[in-house]
């Protein structure tokens, strides 16, 4: 095209014309000049793809691991294999001291920069992020799970004897006193969040509790889990379903590990698959029966059961209700050490930090 022409068309003009391309497409050259990269937030871009941002972009499993210092490894779940690309950090989470990625939700990463007091959302596509100061100090927290919600997303932590949420519509912290001391011994777990609340499983005697986000109150379930339990954990799709995935035997020792859904209906836990005795042995000689690490998660129809010390994930298909192993990251060297923890990633440009 004739520059000449190009350059005399109207901003609203070049706007529109540039809309229509794929978002894929635009984001990877934006960075040709300041206006290019401008427009991604004008009118004409957010109305056209803020609707259809979420199947412009593969969903991704995120993995961190203390080898990844500046960067995390994807592996693509539409077609099955590691990306040849990584997660990029911005300088500021890949420079020591070095950041540690919590918790994910609808394409933001809440990390934790160590020496800074602070918490860092970002949303990197968009390249925005927000930094939260420590609501204390000194402060030690567990359980950090970050929710999204509407018009923006919430942050939940135990520290001491108090129950934090943050929202980001109002920029502030709440604190509920009351929390049960048990799940300071569950570390590991995050909150499992269904129907508005933040749901965990306990250590023996196995029970589900949860928290109520908007009114801050805890709650027992009063639905009894399955007999001979060796381990608990949970995993949701959000609002619909929330599952339970747990190891069944005696004497705190696995023979096999079943799936159960909580049925609406009467409340109760429903069993609708066993994990396949070849698959089992794999997973329960990975874990060596010290089923502290392992943890759980949902990610866009598959339930993920990982290890913090062993590099694949075992998930479970929905819909196809197929077992399969996420194979080892190539990135990753022959001799690995045990700190894995992986993450739903689904990416969002217009989720705002």
């Amino acid at each position: 095209m004739d520059p000449r022409i190009w350059s005399r068309l109207p901003d609203h003009l070049l706007e529109r014309i540039l809309s229509f391309l794929p978002l894929k497409t635009f984001l990877s050259l934006r960075s040709t000049c300041k206006h290019f990269n401008s427009l991604l937030f004008s009118p004409c871009f957010i109305s056209k793809h803020s609707l259809s941002s979420s199947s412009s972009f593969s969903s991704f499993i995120l993995l961190s691991h203390p080898h990844f210092l500046q960067k995390c490894p994807l592996f693509n779940t539409v077609i099955n294999s590691w990306c040849n690309i990584s997660l990029s950090f911005p300088p500021m989470l890949s420079c020591p001291p070095s950041s540690n990625l919590l918790s994910s939700a609808n394409g933001l990463l809440c990390f934790s920069i160590p020496k800074s007091s602070c918490f860092i959302i970002c949303n990197l596509l968009s390249r925005s992020l927000r930094r939260l100061k420590f609501p204390s100090c000194p402060f030690d927290f567990e359980l950090l799970t970050l929710v999204s919600a509407q018009n923006g997303y919430k942050i939940f932590m135990l520290s001491s004897n108090n129950a934090l949420v943050y929202d980001s519509t109002d920029n502030s912290w709440r604190f509920y006193l009351g929390f049960d001391p048990i799940l300071n011994e569950n570390y590991h777990q995050k909150g499992v969040f269904y129907d508005g609340c933040l749901y965990f499983t306990t250590p023996e005697p196995f029970r589900v509790v949860g928290f109520n986000l908007e009114s801050g109150k805890w709650e027992r379930s009063t639905v009894g889990l399955p007999g001979g339990l060796t381990f608990a954990r949970l995993a949701s799709d959000g609002d619909r379903k929330m599952y339970l995935i747990g190891g069944v035997g005696v004497n705190g020792i696995s023979r096999s590990v079943k799936l159960w859904e909580l049925k609406e209906e009467d409340g109760n836990w429903v069993e609708f698959e066993t994990l396949p005795e070849m698959v089992c042995r794999k997973f329960l000689s990975v874990c060596y029966h010290n089923y502290e690490h392992v943890y759980c998660f949902w990610h866009q129809g598959l339930i993920c059961v990982c290890c913090y010390t062993w590099p694949e994930i075992l998930y479970y298909k929905v819909s196809r209700r197929t077992w399969h192993w996420l194979p080892k990251c190539p990135s990753l060297p022959d001799k690995w050490s045990c700190g894995f923890r992986w993450f739903s990633f689904k990416p969002e440009v217009y989720s705002s930090v």
